[in-house]
């Protein structure tokens, strides 16, 4: 499982016309999922997010955390973070998770960061459907976090 965590002044999602989250300051999260994925996994991730410190201090020096600052987060599923681009000109997706696997380790992940966070602090797409993200990356920041590395 990775993440794909950027930095947000403020982002939302569209899904047909419709806004169906927005958040000012915090992370916009693009969440991948793929086969060896476990709920294990899903729980690193989750309690890693809100503490990962990529805001800044009064020095300027990125120690703050989502929690720290009062910052809210937008997790969106995002299969293409398993692209695989080493052969040919169209990505292969072979790596990432079927939807019956994906979907379930997916909620699990906003469903705990809904239980840290509150409620109305945890926006999302929806899992599967087209979607328009609009984002103002601060900073610019973006990180990869990895379930393997999140402990």
């Amino acid at each position: 499982m990775k993440a794909w965590i950027q930095r947000v002044s403020r982002a939302s999602v569209t899904i047909d016309g419709e806004c169906v989250a927005e958040i000012g300051r915090g992370y916009l999260v693009l969440l991948g999922v793929t086969h060896s994925d476990t709920e294990a996994e899903a729980d690193k991730i989750a309690a890693r997010i809100p503490v990962l410190r990529l805001f800044s201090d009064a020095d300027g020096q990125m120690n703050l955390s989502l929690e720290d600052v009062g910052g809210s987060v937008i997790v969106v599923s995002q299969f293409t973070l398993y692209a695989d681009t080493a052969h040919g000109r169209r990505p292969g997706f072979s790596a990432a998770a079927r939807p019956e696997k994906a979907n379930p380790l997916y909620e699990r992940v906003v469903a705990q960061l809904r239980g840290r966070l509150g409620e109305g602090r945890v926006g999302t797409g929806r899992f599967g459907a087209d979607m328009q993200v609009e984002l103002v990356n601060d900073g610019p920041v973006s990180v990869e976090l990895r379930a393997d590395a999140a402990g």
